[in-house]
């Protein structure tokens, strides 16, 4: 998103402003629910001039507050009239009050006028490319409300807008004409609600489940409980103070309850792109947050449970056993224009899956849901023999069954071109890349421990293990390359290596499929000046044929994918490692207010001597926003033992002393304090 866009929140329902609080209809933002943007313009003008911000402050996700003036800024401004809108979700959807002051000795007559109109347009027709779209949007101005919908068959979706002051309604929006007294003001309470419509014109959700709208009253006491729950962080570097705050109330807004499991709440991917249900994302981010927020392993589990694959659907990617990547509720879903309800091109997430269900009861303890999910954890590693490994060479591999609308890329790395030679040359598919039998192995050794400790199953987690030792036996014979001492980013169907040297040779040291003699080697090349911009790990290395520092994933960096490989460096001993990519973070998210964005420029630190943002970055975003909750982890060294928490604090001196407070897990909660080493050594 660019710089000057602000938002509020909660779950799928947001609304995405410029800096002074209008939506412009040439522009990205709206007031957005069930993949929809359900206004595209809204805008305020003061007897026709346009206004500008002077401050706008954010005291939560769901609640905006802009302080405006009529007119162009200039060096000086005496304005006889200012204006504040005050902003904050509410229900389905949301609430502006407009107050305009009169900073005059005389009574004055304002004419304030709020445009207003929607494209009804799914939210990837906005992302991707326009699209030829045969339904209907009306407007009608009724008794008291503005209503704009769309119609296409079966298909509806409308807006409301009503008013607590009197107005005159027209087709493209409401008018005021007030007189304000001297040194008086005035003032009205806009509500738009978005509603999901049956043929009969009912809302549709009063027919399927009660879904979880909530008024702002019920978002701050919720907030308050979230944050009194979560561990208390102090630390002497305030960056890290700052950025943790700051993630952990972004955290709360990405919660999303799911119109099939009301009464549980799993973190949406992020905004704008992404506010669904998406497999990978959620799945990491409850990995990530595990230490501050368990329980929204437990909502992701279930979730992705009652969406796991039972029967071979080729439009959807659906094959028995693998986990969804994507749900959407939009038109394009709605009509199989795109293969989104749900969507299963990703072939990390089913292996994923199994180990966040492992990691959480290490963390948790809760052997009941690990017996509850038992079956669906079977099939999903059944999935990566039976389906993964189209080849028949025990790798895990990909290639979409839909050659129309699928994607081509169905790792983490889904641009599509991300995955290619040192030389650029694209390979040819399937394509069986590195970290995705770090995933299998990973889970193969996790499904192994499930097993034997709570499915009374000892010859199943024998036969597991079995497989991912020879997995990890022959990973290294096949992907090590030989003339850079690395792992190759991927194989092609023929065995040959795609040799371009990238990020994804981190998670393997977090998977544990790194043979220890070649680990010392992979964590220097994520070290050095290649991967490493000063900031955090590139997606692709400096030098290869596709790198581009603003290239979505042949470039840029990702804070998500740092947080992960500092967990690997530190699996692996190499403590002083992780602790740069931590520090490097940390420091890039203080020029960015705290809030990390889902991935920012690769260029070298000394060079820009800040972190370039991306301009299209989805912020929030779920494993952005769960990054530092890992990185903390990763720097105390907070690892469950038995019943116990281990803490094994190895901090870099700018991080001086830690205080993190009250962490949840089976131990009940426990503190953990340490203080940065002069110098850090691995």
């Amino acid at each position: 998103m660019k710089a000057d866009t602000v938002w509020i929140l909660d779950g799928n329902n947001f609304v995405l402003s410029d800096g002074s609080g209008d939506i412009l209809a040439d522009r990205v933002g709206g007031f957005f629910q069930f993949d929809t943007r359900c206004l595209s313009h809204w805008q305020l003008t003061v007897n026709g001039e346009q206004l500008h911000a002077l401050a706008v402050t954010e005291p939560n996700y769901f609640r905006l507050r802009f302080f405006l003036v009529p007119g162009s800024p200039t060096h000086y401004v005496d304005a006889k009239v200012s204006v504040i809108r005050e902003r904050c979700i509410a229900g389905s959807g949301f609430e502006e009050r407009v107050t305009v002051l009169n900073h005059d000795r005389e009574a004055v007559d304002f004419s304030v006028r709020l445009a207003v109109d929607s494209d009804f347009a799914p939210v990837y027709a906005i992302i991707a490319q326009p699209m030829d779209r045969s339904g209907r949007v009306y407007r009608h101005v009724e008794q008291g409300r503005l209503r704009l919908g769309y119609e296409r068959e079966k298909f509806r979706r409308e807006t409301t807008i009503t008013s607590s002051e009197p107005v005159r309604f027209d087709e493209h929006g409401l008018t005021y004409d007030v007189r304000v007294g001297p040194h008086g003001r005035w003032s009205t309470l806009l509500r738009v609600d978005g509603l999901v419509l049956r043929p009969d014109g009912e809302d549709a959700r009063a027919h399927t489940v009660p879904h979880r709208f909530r008024s702002a009253e019920q978002l701050q006491s919720d907030l308050d409980r979230w944050v009194a729950r979560a561990p208390q962080l102090s630390s002497d570097w305030e960056a890290l103070n700052r950025t943790y705050r700051r993630s952990l109330l972004n955290l709360a807004g990405l919660r999303f309850t799911p119109l099939a499991v009301p009464d549980v709440a799993m973190p949406a991917a992020g905004l704008p792109w992404a506010a669904t249900i998406a497999g990978r994302d959620s799945i990491l981010c409850s990995l990530q947050s595990l230490s501050v927020a368990p329980e929204l392993a437990v909502a992701t589990l279930r979730m992705l449970a009652i969406n796991q694959g039972s029967v071979l659907d080729d439009f959807r990617d659906e094959e028995p056993g693998k986990i969804v990547r994507q749900f959407r509720y939009g038109e394009l879903s709605a009509f199989e224009e795109r293969p989104e309800s749900p969507y299963y091109g990703s072939a990390d997430a089913t292996p994923l899956y199994v180990i966040l269900l492992d990691e959480y009861e290490r963390w948790s303890g809760d052997v009941g849901l690990v017996m509850q999910l038992e079956d669906t954890a079977r099939a999903a590693l059944a999935w990566i023999d039976e389906y993964g490994d189209i080849m028949g060479d025990g790798y895990l591999w990909y290639r979409s069954r839909n050659e129309s609308t699928g994607l081509v890329n169905q790792c983490w790395k889904e641009s599509a071109d991300a995955i290619s030679y040192r030389d650029g040359t694209l390979p040819g598919l399937p394509r069986a890349t590195c970290e995705l039998q770090g995933y299998a192995y990973d889970a193969k050794v996790r499904g192994a421990r499930l097993a034997r400790l709570f499915w009374n199953d000892p010859a199943y987690a024998d036969r597991l293990e079995r497989e991912a030792a020879a997995l990890k036996e022959r990973f290294n014979r096949d992907f090590w390359v030989t003339d850079g001492e690395y792992f190759a980013l991927a194989l092609e169907p023929d065995g040959r290596q795609v040799d371009a040297l990238s990020s994804n040779i981190g998670h393997l040291l977090w998977s544990g499929i790194v043979d220890e003699s070649r680990a010392e080697r992979v964590a220097g090349h994520l070290l050095g000046p290649q991967l490493f911009s000063g900031w955090g790990v590139r997606t692709l290395a400096k030098g290869e044929g596709r790198y581009n520092p603003l290239g979505y994933h042949v470039g840029t960096v990702w804070p998500f994918d740092n947080s992960l490989i500092a967990w690997g460096l530190r699996r692996y001993g190499f403590l002083a490692e992780a602790g740069m990519i931590a520090e490097g973070i940390i420091d890039a998210a203080n020029y960015f207010g705290g809030a990390l964005p889902e991935s920012f420029a690769g260029y070298d630190r000394d060079r820009t001597g800040y972190p370039v943002a991306y301009p299209t970055a989805n912020n929030p975003q779920a494993i952005a926003t769960g990054t530092p909750f890992l990185l903390l982890r990763v720097m105390m060294g907070l690892e469950p033992l038995g019943d116990e928490l281990v803490v094994s604090p190895a901090l870099p001196s700018r991080f001086g002393r830690i205080e993190l407070l009250d962490i949840p897990g089976r131990w009940g909660r426990r503190d953990a304090i340490g203080n940065a080493r002069h110098p850090l050594r691995s």
